[in-house]
């Protein structure tokens, strides 16, 4: 046995040193979200660093592959997060490479008001116009109807999240946005596995947008991922990922286009190095080959992480239906989610409280979290931004009020998952 192998064999023996406590009502924090890690992922990530492939290499290529054939696309390309990957995404979309249909500033994208700001931020940093539009409670996201009103003479794209894992009507939008010529960017960072009419959500739009972080259905740690079927906008991706470079060899790759010193472009002299040719103003938010190899080892779990998910909150679902004073979440008509979360809104007149009840878990070690934002023109980082709101946004309101969610992820079993649903109930029935 090889001095590496020997070294890998004991990373497994220390992984399984290391099992977790019993579960303990009361003791044991049930977290909210969370990396599901074994023995495969401690052993792939040890030997990508004892390989020492610390910047994107093969195994990055690797899970780029792997991943857009599971989606059954053409491209993927890993960033350093999620939020990264949403900013080249929309970024990508005011390259001068596509024309008349590149976005430029003033430009509207019309997303929803309650959500995380990193799904409208790329907006801004572009010098666009967020549109924001309502949702709806119980699914908490919004509608074709709601979108179609919002397009003005100025709408360009649509780029909105996957709320917590439940799709929302995206083959609709995705249409919507085909009748108009506008681009539909899917953040589908809380919603890997999820799918709409039978097919994964990140496949219907433009381009989709993944997260990694530990919170998320995969993780690499931090890291995120675009996705696309369209070689062109593939393209523009991979270059405002990587510096805005023109060149498309990999770090370390020289020719692979056979010219390398017989272009020219700009007011550059001929034959200018192609590797450091620019045509885009971009950014460095690459990934590294560790948390590739990581991502690899999850990616092989995640019909089982899925399916854990669905597991969890079915059975949320079931213990606490017709509990009053309580609006329970629903799936959008014709999805089957890979749940992020499980999402409660506190009702007029219940009661209690959100702020009361979301006390009593957190006291019994039951993590809770917020609706992310909330609704987010209302917080201070937009109060001096340009956007615009087409109709009212009250049900944004009421999950900045009254809604929270608690925990699916597949580290939680069926006894805790019944500690939760007994917690609430216990609770709600003593008001």
């Amino acid at each position: 046995m090889s001095g590496k192998d020997e070294i890998l064999k004991l990373v497994a023996e220390y992984h399984h040193s290391r099992e977790p406590r019993p579960f303990v009502p009361g003791e044991t924090p049930l977290l909210a979200s969370g990396a599901v890690l074994d023995e495969t992922d401690r052993v792939a990530l040890v030997e990508a660093a004892l390989d020492l492939r610390i910047a994107a290499g093969v195994s990055s290529r690797r899970f780029e592959r792997e991943f857009s054939a599971y989606y059954g696309v053409r491209k993927a390309h890993l960033t350093n997060s999620g939020s990264s990957a949403n900013l080249v995404a929309l970024s990508a979309l005011t390259s001068p490479q596509l024309e008349e249909r590149r976005l430029r500033p003033g430009d509207e994208v019309i997303t929803v008001a309650a959500g995380f700001p990193t799904t409208v931020n790329p907006i801004l940093q572009n010098g666009l116009v967020p549109v924001f539009v309502d949702i709806e409670l119980g699914t908490y996201n919004t509608t074709p109807d709601r979108v179609a009103a919002a397009i003005g003479p100025r709408t360009r794209a649509i780029m909105m999240a996957h709320s917590l894992g439940n799709p929302f009507a995206v083959r609709e939008i995705a249409d919507l946005a085909a009748q108009h010529d506008l681009f539909l960017i899917e953040d589908n960072c809380d919603a890997v596995g999820s799918r709409y009419d039978g097919e994964l959500v990140g496949t219907f739009g433009d381009l989709a947008t993944v997260s990694f972080y530990p919170a998320h259905h995969l993780t690499m740690g931090e890291g995120g991922c675009v996705l696309t079927d369209n070689l062109t906008l593939a393209r523009l991706v991979e270059s405002m990922r990587d510096w805005g470079r023109d060149c498309w060899c990999e770090p370390g790759e020289d020719n692979r286009c056979f010219k390398r010193f017989d272009h020219q472009l700009g007011t550059l002299p001929h034959g200018y190095d192609h590797k450091y040719i620019f045509s885009h103003v971009g950014y460095n938010l690459k990934s590294t080959d560790l948390q590739a190899a990581l991502g690899l080892a999850q990616l092989q779990r995640i019909e089982d992480f899925g399916v854990a998910r669905r597991r969890n909150w079915k059975l949320l679902r079931a213990g606490l239906d017709e509990l009053p004073g309580l609006l329970l979440p629903e799936p959008t008509p014709g999805s089957d989610p890979s749940w992020f979360g499980f999402v409660l809104t506190v009702l007029p007149g219940a009661g209690f409280t959100r702020q009361e009840l979301v006390a009593f878990l957190e006291g019994r070690r039951i993590a809770t979290r917020r609706f992310f934002g909330g609704n987010l023109t209302r917080h201070p980082a937009y109060q001096d931004v340009h956007y615009r709101v087409h109709g009212d946004l009250t049900n944004s309101d009421v999950v900045t009020e009254d809604t929270f969610w608690i925990g699916v992820y597949p580290g939680l079993t069926e006894e805790m998952i019944g500690y939760m649903v007994d917690s609430i109930t216990e609770f709600v029935r003593a008001r």
